[in-house]
């Protein structure tokens, strides 16, 4: 579960961007295009896209700028060739320095599109609703561009939406935009990069692979349901690819919930295996509050298993063959519900998990379980290890070599990601099947 304290920090992107997406979703916007500015915006914006289960892309701008005085923008240039001017200023400007800044601009703009799209097309936003993303606004000439783009390219509406900008930026942003949301907007922001934790350089790779994510997934229906339970209900989100082959549950670890991005990045990977997903919280809002029903792993798991009950009524998820994947303290909880031998069980992956918290349940679990531990979590590894020492049924312990707890360095999840789409496509599907 996110909390934030007004004035407080957002950890990551990520995180700013779960939280933005919840602010959205009471807007009830429709259907609409998520874009984000490149580069930071775009892991803000694609959290947004998947709240708001929209298609995700990028507005790729170029500011012109007076050759004499940079900053000063004459106007600005889009992708597809569109150029939007200042008329006041860029008659100032001699006609052919406008064509050949324009000309430079609309160059890096192609280069730009190249190294994050791909050969992919944008998407037409054309009468569309455009939800237009950042990681923060400080003085808001970007955003100016990108609006001046999105209203040349058609966009019916616009919702600018981002994190924290300063407060007389988010006044003089309002009137060009049709609806604005900021979750902070303080006074003297100094930088936008000091309201994050972790304010890293997101890298072309990065945009690319969330584009190209969002693509792959665009036919993967993602939805919110209500599981039952004797607290009344715990929200889910769940996402069916076509032609799914199996349905992975994840439990998450302790502090976590449904919008985990690191259990929503392994769900992705699980989408591309042909695997459906349900992430749903464990606990309510005031449970999760109270530590020790956090680590309640008895409780925990007898949530998993009114998950995997309704499961069984409903109708894409009915019929199909059952994993768990369980984070920290969840994957306790998940060997401890697998002990009880669900009859579609077929598969259990621990991430970074206390395996150890399910004690004296670990000899009756019979679904083949995979351990994935961080080089670098040293207890935690001591412990996996004498946990797969109780465990009677197939079995395996994965170390990702440089890994920590949290799998936080590069590569690592993507690692663990594989490892786990890899473990629950062997022994998911029906044998033959």
């Amino acid at each position: 579960m996110v909390r934030r304290l007004d004035g407080a920090r957002f950890s990551d992107r990520h995180e700013a961007g779960v939280m933005l997406a919840r602010r959205l979703a009471r807007e009830r916007l429709g259907p609409v295009v998520v874009a984000g500015l490149p580069r930071g915006g775009v892991p803000v914006a694609a959290e947004v896209a998947r709240e708001l289960q929209a298609p995700l892309d990028v507005v790729v701008v170029r500011k012109l700028g007076v050759p004499w005085q940079p900053e000063l923008a004459l106007g600005a240039v889009g992708e597809g060739g569109v150029r939007v001017l200042n008329p006041e200023i860029a008659r100032l400007v001699p006609s052919g320095d406008v064509e050949g800044l324009t000309r430079r601009a609309g160059a890096e703009v192609d280069q730009r599109v190249a190294a994050w799209r791909g050969g992919a097309q944008g998407h037409d936003v054309t009468g569309r609703t455009v939800v237009l993303v950042d990681d923060g606004i400080a003085t808001g000439a970007t955003v100016r561009a990108a609006v001046a783009v999105l209203r040349a390219r058609g966009a019916a509406r616009i919702v600018l939406a981002v994190p924290v900008a300063a407060h007389d930026v988010v006044a003089r942003l309002r009137p060009q935009v049709d609806e604005l949301v900021c979750l902070s907007e303080p006074e003297d922001l100094y930088a936008v990069g000091a309201w994050y934790a972790d304010f890293r350089q997101v890298g072309d790779g990065e945009v690319r692979s969330l584009l190209e994510q969002a693509r792959r997934h665009g036919g993967a229906g993602t939805r919110e349901v209500t599981v039952p339970a004797e607290v009344g209900g715990l929200p889910a989100l769940v996402t069916v690819p076509a032609e799914p082959i199996g349905v992975v549950l994840f439990a998450h670890g302790s502090g976590s919930s449904r919008f985990s991005p690191r259990n929503a990045a392994v769900a992705e990977q699980l989408h591309t295996a042909g695997l459906a997903s349900v992430l749903t919280d464990l606990l309510t809002e005031a449970e999760a509050r109270d530590r020790t029903r956090v680590f309640d792993v008895e409780l925990l798991a007898s949530r998993l298993q009114a998950a995997v009950r309704w499961t069984g009524t409903d109708e894409p998820l009915a019929e199909l063959p059952l994993g768990f994947f369980g984070a920290s303290t969840g994957a306790a909880a998940a060997l401890w519900a697998a002990a009880d031998q669900p009859a579609r069980l077929r598969a259990v992956v621990s991430r970074g998990g206390r395996p150890d918290l399910a004690g004296p349940r670990l000899p009756e679990v019979l679904a083949p379980t995979l351990l994935v531990v961080g080089g670098l979590d040293r207890q935690v590894l001591e412990l996996n290890r004498a946990a797969q020492a109780q465990l009677r049924c197939e079995s395996r312990l994965e170390v990702v070599p440089g890994a920590t707890h949290l799998f936080e360095e590069p590569g690592t999840l993507e690692m663990v990601s594989a490892m786990a789409a890899g473990w629950f496509t062997a022994h998911l599907p029906e044998k033959g099947g």
